[in-house]
């Protein structure tokens, strides 16, 4: 067996936005916890917090200044209500955008839920080393993000390639 053929176990973070749940009755955030822990990663540390841009910004930020955090993930404030500001706290953080996450979620959503795709604003990148996936705060959506794209893509068996594999080789300069 190759170190490419053995599972490599990542440390994730979890945050929740919103402003009508607690951790108690976070079933979004719950569910990803116990995904990635299921898979076999870690969890590092979860949170929730109010839709606040400077508050979310400022844990993501705490999150990939952390060298032992390999990935963020955050559920909720990805629409487009009022409140709704996930990417407007968290895309000035990033170093590269990862775009084809947002296009795949959504086009494997349409197949889910219609049209009503067109309202996530769903993205993900890449910053200081880190990976930062945010999806929007519906369970289902969560579910799909993790079983369609995210299992596989932070699993360094995955074939032709994933990104967990890329990890080693992100502070190349």
């Amino acid at each position: 067996m190759t170190a490419k053929d053995q599972f490599v176990p990542l440390n994730l973070c979890v945050l929740a936005v919103s402003d009508s749940r607690a951790l108690e009755n976070d079933t979004s955030g719950q569910f990803l916890v116990d995904a990635l822990t299921g898979a076999g990663h870690r969890l590092h540390e979860r949170k929730l917090l109010r839709d606040d841009r400077y508050a979310i910004r400022a844990q993501v930020a705490a999150w990939i200044a952390d060298p032992a955090v390999h990935c963020v993930l955050i559920t909720g404030g990805t629409g487009f209500t009022g409140r709704d500001s996930t990417p407007e706290a968290v895309l000035p953080l990033l170093d590269k955008e990862m775009p084809g996450f947002g296009e795949l979620f959504r086009a494997i959503s349409f197949e889910e839920i219609g049209t009503s795709s067109l309202q996530s604003r769903a993205f993900a990148g890449l910053s200081n080393q880190t990976f930062v996936f945010a999806l929007p705060g519906s369970t289902s959506a969560c579910r799909t993000a993790w079983e369609k794209l995210l299992r596989a893509q932070l699993d360094a068996r995955t074939r032709p390639c994933n990104l967990a594999g890329l990890i080693p080789r992100l502070n190349e300069r």
